[in-house]
């Protein structure tokens, strides 16, 4: 895996397959190929709306809400380029409170009242599961859900306009599975759960190499914040591994309890738990200050990443956004969770530009389909996208906290659901074109 002069530069994809030229905005392509055929809803000579569901408000607003203050600045940032093929990108962020009903409700008003070309980036398992069939039905491209459930990839057949973005929780499972087995072959592993697609991925990918090795599982229900029951019980097995397959506010919830029960297992958290500074925030809320440094409380913590973060501060990714957060964002700090708004962000502008002059939703989703696996981009490993899966980034590195800061013991490591090996990923490193937006 090649490097820079940071090992946190760990960036790469393939090689992109669409060219486009500079006379056209941001998003100009140096010949017409496209077709106007299709479905042309939510999209006019000067402009294109996108619509989104996140936590603005409720218990998951925390971290969450800040993802789409990410994707608005990026696309402020292409906007004031000329926008794509001359469209400005309107973006319509609506509040589904993390509530399935509530979903429901407002990704109606999207589609329906709204109209919007497409929903992208839509956040949650359980609350995207409930619309994701009627957005299929209604022919809306259903683009980069911000979830790693497999269901948004797998059954293209089923769902032909939706497309998963992250890394599945199988690949993630599969990837800490692979390297706790060689590297903590003598571990007793109990496994924190949250009980839905998310812990049910999860566990069924570990256990492919480590079922020999668990010796306690437990799950929690969302919005029950006492888990001291399944901490007592990983304690009461002799569990001195936890993976944690979990929502930050329940890494917090965790840590808290293990230290009131003096409880000093090694941790290794997914990657949409462990985030530092929010988890640590947490802490602090959540004992009522009686934990006063919250980031340090996750010292040795493992955990994955899949596109560089904050941290990875001399990586080209991450000194582009905090060049468009400091142009476009809402003057707060740049996080983590904006940086993931930031780069999905980039991926749609990567799509829309792949559908042509003349976009129509059908062609979004024919663009993603022949040629998104090679799609430039932040993310480290290359999206899976074909006619067969819509599964979204391939692989992540492994990290542990030191010092505040990760600490990265692999390079980039990727495989698919199913059987596929994990494998180290040889591709090349890539950086942001010069202006910013995809070429």
């Amino acid at each position: 895996m090649k490097r820079s002069t940071t090992l946190a530069v760990r960036v790469t994809a393939v090689a992109a397959v669409v060219s486009l030229a500079a006379s056209c905005g941001a998003g100009g392509r140096d010949e017409a190929t496209e077709t106007t055929e299709g479905s042309t809803v939510g999209i006019s000579d000067t402009s294109v709306k996108i619509g989104a569901h996140f936590p603005l408000t409720g218990v998951a607003a925390p971290g969450y809400s800040e993802i789409p203050t990410g994707a608005k600045a990026y696309f402020d940032y292409v906007n004031a380029a000329g926008g794509v093929n001359g469209r400005q990108i309107e973006y319509v962020v609506r509040d589904d409170s993390y509530d399935p009903t509530t979903t429901t409700q407002v990704v109606n008003e999207l589609v329906l009242q709204d109209e919007v070309f497409a929903v992208v980036g839509g956040l949650g398992t359980a609350t995207h599961s409930a619309v994701i069939d009627f957005l299929n039905e209604e022919g809306v491209p259903d683009l980069f859900v911000s979830s790693g459930a497999i269901m948004w990839g797998n059954d293209p057949e089923k769902y032909p306009n939706t497309f998963g973005w992250q890394p599945d929780y199988q690949v993630e499972g599969k990837i800490i599975g692979d390297w706790v087995a060689k590297n903590r072959p003598d571990a007793k592993i109990g496994l924190f759960l949250q009980d839905d697609d998310l812990g049910r991925d999860s566990e069924e990918a570990v256990r492919q190499y480590l079922d020999d090795q668990i010796v306690e599982v437990v799950r929690y229900t969302s919005g029950n914040t006492d888990v001291a029951p399944q901490i007592a019980a990983l304690q009461g097995a002799g569990a001195d591994l936890i993976l944690g397959f979990n929502v930050p506010s329940y890494t917090a919830l965790s840590q808290l309890t293990s230290m009131r029960l003096n409880y000093t297992p090694e941790w290794f958290y997914s990657s949409i738990g462990s985030d530092v500074d929010l988890v640590g925030s947490l802490l602090g809320r959540f004992s009522q200050g009686a934990v006063t440094d919250g980031s340090q409380s996750l010292e040795g913590i493992l955990s994955l990443e899949y596109i560089p973060g904050i941290d990875s501060k001399d990586n080209e990714w991450t000194k582009l956004w905090n060049k468009v957060w400091a142009e476009n964002g809402t003057g707060e700090p740049l996080t983590n969770y904006r940086v993931y708004g930031l780069s999905q962000a980039y991926a749609f502008v990567t799509a829309l530009q792949a559908a042509g002059d003349n976009p129509t939703r059908e062609g979004i989703v024919d663009a993603i389909q022949s040629g998104g696996m090679d799609f430039e981009g932040p993310q480290l490993a290359p999206f899976r996208y074909s006619e067969d899966s819509h599964l979204g980034i391939s692989g992540a590195s492994i990290y542990q906290i030191k010092n505040g800061v990760p600490d990265y013991l692999t390079p980039v490591m990727q495989t698919d659901i199913g059987d596929s090996p994990v494998v180290e990923y040889e591709g090349e490193e890539s950086t942001p074109p010069e202006s910013g937006i995809p070429e």
